[in-house]
């Protein structure tokens, strides 16, 4: 599976840019609201340590590619409609951009951080980014709460001495990929009891809020850093005890989209996710200028902010980690580590391997650690950049 990063916000914050930038796609952008109808679709990479010089090898990918040493994978990228208040009761593309959303395993929250959009997307001066930040959210727990109430709803109707409450509500909202394990886990961390009638207002929205945080993860990237007031801002809100709970990560979509395009005329030599670039070709004074502002931004924060955001929300939020498949022996059938999957923090030996295939996972025997050699039971739990390989009957 491909996991799905979906891109998120109010219009004319720079979400389809950034989509391009981490794509180099060309769908529209443009500053004003609604530029994004349907949404697009598109493949973009996140980075892991290559395993192949620890074991004297280039490596031979057949998805990704693989440069300085680091393996780019690809990953699943969404830039679905921009979102208004009211989204949750239908206002504007409401009902599309919450169907669009939940097709994604993490978000990435597009802020305008310049100030400089109002909340429907319109130009202004002095938009405070919090605002943003808090609708965003805002939006989604009203949107998760309508779905818990209607659980609620079934629940009361449907109750009997058998049933179950966390079964009722996991069920209404099995779209967001939770499950009565965790609908009940969350409910009883609150301190609720299981049972609805006692819980007021306040209650099922910090549960329905709770369960959005668990199912929908989010990073704030903080866009248009590149300007003094993106910089002030982000220098204020990071510093604001209310916010230091959200993930911000500072980015300019401007700077990556500005040096990919460079990169692929010949002019810089440039590798996503890097701090730093060179200047290999003969540019006017104006064009070396600008990209001597951009060097500026990408030193002070250790790249444009593109690269750093996907990474944050796959291997930080989801907390995925990278495994590659191996070959103990070295003796690789079609060029060495052929492979490297995405899987989800607590997988084991054989959830990698039914990873591979379900045939080899139904096969399983065991696993091979190709660096100690060791061999690994079907209830190992693997390390991020481990180099696995599979034993199987299949």
């Amino acid at each position: 599976m491909s996991y799905k990063i979906g891109l998120v916000g109010k219009p004319s914050v720079g979400k389809s840019s950034f989509f391009n930038a981490a794509t180099m796609n060309d769908v529209p952008e443009g500053a004003y609201p609604f530029t994004t109808i349907d949404p697009a679709v598109g493949e973009a990479y996140v980075r892991t340590d290559c395993a192949a010089p620890e074991f004297d090898s280039e490596c031979s990918p057949n998805l990704g590619y693989c440069e300085d040493g680091k393996r780019f994978v690809p990953t699943q990228l969404v830039d679905v409609a921009g979102l208004i208040p009211g989204a949750h009761e239908g206002k504007g593309l409401g009902n599309q951009f919450l169907t669009d959303l939940n097709e994604a395993d993490v978000l990435v929250h597009i802020v305008d951080f310049s100030g400089k959009t109002d909340a429907e997307g319109e130009p202004t001066e002095g938009h405070d980014p919090r605002e943003d930040i808090d609708f965003l959210e805002e939006e989604l727990d009203q949107w998760y709460l309508g779905i818990l109430r209607k659980g609620i709803e079934r629940f009361e109707t449907a109750h009997t001495t058998e049933t179950e409450l966390e079964v009722e509500l996991a069920e209404q909202m099995s779209a967001f990929g939770t499950n009565k394990d965790e609908i009940k886990q969350i409910i009883l961390g609150l301190g609720l009891d299981l049972d609805p009638e006692t819980w007021d207002d306040a209650d099922e929205l910090d549960l329905a809020r709770a369960i959005r945080e668990r199912t929908k993860p989010m990073v704030v990237a903080a866009n248009k850093l590149d300007t003094p007031e993106g910089q002030a801002n982000y220098a204020e809100i990071t510093d604001d005890p209310e916010y230091e709970d959200v993930t911000i990560v500072p980015c300019s979509v401007h700077a990556e989209k500005a040096l990919k395009n460079a990169a692929e005329q010949g002019v810089v030599d440039y590798t996503a996710g890097d701090s730093d670039f060179d200047i290999v070709a003969d540019i006017s004074e104006e064009q070396e200028e600008g990209l001597e502002q951009i060097r500026e931004f990408v030193t002070e924060f250790d790249g444009t902010g593109v690269q750093d955001a996907l990474e944050t929300a796959l291997f930080e939020e989801l907390g995925l980690k990278a495994v590659f498949t191996g070959d103990a022996s070295l003796n690789w059938t079609q060029g060495p580590f052929p492979d490297v999957f995405l899987l989800p923090e607590d997988a084991t030996a054989e959830d990698f391997a039914y990873h591979i295939h379900s045939d080899i996972g139904e096969g399983f025997l065991h696993g091979i650690d190709c660096r100690s050699k060791r061999q690994l039971g079907k209830d190992t739990v693997l390390d991020h950049n481990d180099v696995v390989e599979v034993v199987t009957t299949n």
